[in-house]
């Protein structure tokens, strides 16, 4: 708006709808790519903005007094500014929201008490095993030995490594039928 241009009604000291009009069509463009240009392309969100920045200017008319400056749009790219970086900050201290198909991806954990309650079931079940068999698998499965190291370490050939593997294995199946995939 241009000097000369009141904006408050005389009855309630609000801004007319006219002149809010008027304000509109004389910075409503400049508002707008500037808002276009700080919400990163986002053409909903820069209408949401200048819409948003007219309120407030309806809010103050007292701000857009022409007396006080030759135009008022300086204040009103001031105000449109200073909403864009509210409006970024708000974005970015709320987490990135998820659609549901994401979310339906996503990888699920395991609970900590179901590892440890596995954990507990596959120990007591090692305890079963024979004395050789139990060596044989402590060294391979849960040290991470290979099979010639396996037999260095115990002295056996790397035949009767595999083969004990093979058997101890094949009685912890037996022994933990619910794990059974798990040991395949």
């Amino acid at each position: 708006m241009t000097a000369g241009i009141t904006l408050t009604d005389r009855t309630n000291g609000t801004t007319a709808e006219h002149e809010l009009a008027a304000l509109q069509r004389e910075h409503g463009r400049p508002l707008f790519a500037l808002l276009l240009r700080l919400s990163d392309g986002d053409r909903q969100r820069a209408e949401d903005l200048v819409q948003e920045t007219l309120v407030r200017a309806w809010q103050h008319p007292e701000a857009l007094r022409a007396d006080d400056f030759d135009s008022v749009r300086p204040w009103l790219l001031t105000v449109a500014r200073r909403l864009a970086i509210d409006a970024r900050r708000a974005r970015q201290a709320r987490p990135a929201e998820v659609g549901d198909a994401v979310l339906e991806n996503a990888r699920v954990c395991a609970d900590h008490a179901e590892r440890a309650a596995a954990a507990l079931d596959v120990r007591e079940a090692v305890k079963t095993l024979t004395p050789e068999h139990r060596e044989v698998l402590v060294l391979v499965y849960f040290q991470g030995a290979s099979v010639a190291e396996a037999a260095a370490a115990l002295g056996i050939p790397p035949g009767t490594v595999k083969s004990r593997a093979y058997y101890a294995l094949r009685a912890l199946r037996r022994v933990l039928p619910g794990y059974a995939a798990d040991l395949r």
